[in-house]
């Protein structure tokens, strides 16, 4: 069977030099991104965490106050006055 290869074994190509930087630098910058990404992720997922543990933390205590001050029980958020809400 002939070979219908037109490189042959005999007959090696080389990149030139600004095609073979471009192939490395690129690649190697791809990697860079993709760590990356995968570092932000990390991030984001830890700041999911903590949002969801603050926001049970605060079911937690919204519960608590409830059951101290009522239901109706209006809080003012700066001064930390509690009133109930007219009917």
């Amino acid at each position: 069977m002939k070979n219908t290869n037109k490189f042959t074994q005999d007959k090696v190509q080389h990149l030139t030099q600004e095609e073979h930087e471009f192939i490395k630098e690129g690649s190697a910058n791809y990697t860079k991104l993709k760590i990356a990404l995968g570092e932000i992720e990390l991030q984001k997922q830890g700041l999911l965490q903590q949002a969801e543990m603050i926001t049970n933390a605060f079911k937690e205590n919204e519960k608590r106050l409830i059951e101290k001050y009522g239901a109706n029980a209006v809080i003012n958020m700066q001064t930390g006055e509690v009133s109930q809400k007219e009917k």
